[in-house]
């Protein structure tokens, strides 16, 4: 344990006397958490929309109110005829069209069916998808009204035989972006600890006191361990001030066990400098151990961890290939303690899977380093 302690101290004076390498290491985190945080996000929350009215009547006029007295719609243009369609949406001035059929109110009034047709920006797909779902909730809304006016009108009280009441869990107000930070600060911290690590031992070779710390009788392990303690350290204050700035810019809240969160956040870290350590072993420059730092941690998390795309949705051989991802395992941690408030065995399987990585990634790296020690 002294010679570990002994190699911890060395480092932290090492980390201490490159001030703008400390500031940047505190400072970047939270600034990528701002960017990242308020950058990402698949809500939609106003649709600019065009109006072609071909009836000009006041039950049109009614309709439109109906579609601009939301809080999602902005109605950014009118046009009087269909060649006016095609350059609104091409130009991006509005992500829907809505063309009232010329005897709109009339067919009304007849109690004829009326269809209004939507004219959908379908580029990005996902947000043609939400707009047509809220297009066609306001139709909706629209036509019950009128349904209910003309049975009252005859004298006949609306019956509906089922009433539809849902009801969110966890994230009860459908907001992307608290889905999305657990996958932020995971991300974080495997870009910020990896290339910490991977960047630490390397140095030790370009300097040239690697070859002090060979012939002293310290053990490949406890050299291990004596570089990622401090490292461990300062990404645990790193996770703490994301957790906080998540708080205070996002509303995001630990629902779970501040303790369960603490071991699961040291069991990915682990992870995570291991593979630094691992890479260092490999590199041979700073600049090469950076390269393959952002390679193997930044890739790899966006990507195949499930942080924006469902691991579910993938292809199987791309599912197998994200088993290898730890923030997988952590998004799926932080998600069952911020947002759920879930107990140990929901995802105690994480855990697991976690340790294991460290494990054979701590071996491995022990290894590598007793073979060059040895020649």
């Amino acid at each position: 344990m002294n010679k570990i302690f002994s190699i911890s101290l060395k480092e932290f004076r090492q980390i201490g006397r490159d001030r703008r390498s400390l500031m940047i290491i505190f400072a970047l985190p939270v600034f990528l958490l701002t960017l990242f945080g308020y950058a990402i996000t698949l809500d939609v929350n106003t649709i600019t929309l065009g109006i072609y009215d071909r009836d000009k009547s006041e039950t049109s006029r009614d309709f439109i109110s109906t579609l601009s007295g939301s809080s999602y719609f902005k109605i950014t243009e009118y046009v009087n005829s269909e060649n006016e369609i095609n350059p609104l949406l091409d130009h991006g001035k509005a992500k829907c069209v809505v063309v009232i059929p010329e005897d709109f109110s009339s067919d009304l009034a007849r109690n004829r069916n009326v269809s209004i047709q939507y004219l959908v920006d379908g580029v990005d797909a996902n947000t043609a998808t939400i707009v047509l779902s809220y297009v066609a909730a306001a139709t909706a809304t629209f036509s019950r009204n009128v349904s209910s006016e003309v049975l009252s009108g005859k004298g006949i009280k609306q019956f509906q035989p089922l009433n539809l009441q849902p009801q969110f869990w966890y994230n009860k107000d459908l907001s992307t972006t608290k889905f999305f930070i657990p996958g932020l600060i995971a991300m974080i911290l495997i870009i910020i600890s990896v290339i910490l690590t991977s960047i630490s031992l390397v140095r030790e070779k370009e300097l040239g006191t690697i070859e002090q710390i060979i012939v002293s009788p310290v053990t490949s392990f406890q050299l291990i361990i004596g570089k990622i303690l401090p490292y461990l350290v300062i990404s645990i204050l790193i996770a703490a001030s994301i957790l906080i700035m998540g708080y205070f810019l996002f509303g995001v809240e630990v629902k779970g066990s501040y303790f369960l969160l603490f071991a699961g956040t040291i069991c990915y870290l682990l992870c995570t400098l291991s593979m630094g350590i691992f890479i260092s072993t490999v590199a041979e420059s700073q600049q090469v151990a950076f390269q393959i730092s952002q390679l193997a941690s930044q890739l790899p998390t966006v990507i195949l961890s499930g942080f924006i795309f469902p691991v579910e949705s993938m292809p199987l051989p791309i599912q197998i290939l994200s088993y290898i991802t730890p923030a997988k395992y952590y998004i799926v941690i932080l998600r069952d303690i911020l947002l759920k408030g879930a107990g140990f065995e929901v995802f105690k399987e994480q855990i697991l899977y976690l340790l294991i990585f460290a494990t054979v990634l701590i071996t491995v790296s022990t290894v590598r380093i007793k073979r060059s020690r040895t020649l």
